[in-house]
């Protein structure tokens, strides 16, 4: 697996991305509950080998959704959530995106760099001096590409061995895969000792 990590220390680096036609809103989810962030995780990350806050308990997730630097915002399409952010600003004075994406139906409607957009806004109304997140090649084929677009810059890469199922985990079990997806052959065709290098 390779990880990029990314940052941004200045909001006038960012390069937005245009707001997409629809009735589109973001709320907060002022309110911790650990039911909606799991569904978020899973709704949105389901696809892309999101495995990490799988085991998590009710607790681990109250303890995390409570703390009064982490945010998350999710953005509505006629009240129904199409994608979400988590931002992370515990240790101040930097916002880490702890986590961004797009549900599944509404993947291929340019909403991404918006998202994106307006996470980065948030984390700097939030006091940030810097912005960062990291990527994977376990992540949405897109989303360094808009990461960069953004403005973002890779300030470091770096690889090690992660032991893959043969499917992503879907949003809940049993559900299966529906929409794009990343099968983990594609993930291990581009790492080291792939079928890229063969």
């Amino acid at each position: 697996m390779t990880t990029w990590s990314l940052e941004m220390t200045n909001p006038a680096e960012l390069q937005p991305a245009a707001m997409p036609p629809g009735p589109l809103e973001f709320r907060r989810a002022v309110r911790p509950s650990p039911e909606l962030g799991r569904f978020l995780y899973t709704a949105a990350g389901g696809n892309w080998f999101w495995t990490m806050r799988l085991g998590w308990t009710y607790e681990q997730w109250l303890a995390r959704l409570s703390h009064p630097r982490v945010e998350t915002w999710v953005l509505y399409e006629e009240g129904t959530p199409a994608g979400y952010f988590e931002l992370d600003g515990i240790t101040e004075p930097e916002v880490e995106i702890a986590y961004l994406g797009v549900l599944p139906a509404f993947i291929g409607r340019r909403l991404g760099g918006w998202v994106l957009t307006t996470a980065i806004q948030r984390a700097f109304a939030m006091g940030a001096a810097r912005v960062w997140v990291h990527t994977c090649t376990l992540d949405s084929p897109n989303a360094l590409a808009n990461y960069q677009s953004r403005g973002m810059r890779i300030f470091k890469e770096e690889g090690e061995p992660f032991d893959l199922p043969d499917e992503t985990p879907g949003p809940w079990p049993g559900a299966g895969i529906h929409g794009p997806h990343m099968p983990a052959s594609a993930v291990r065709k581009w790492e080291p000792g792939g079928e890229s290098n063969a």
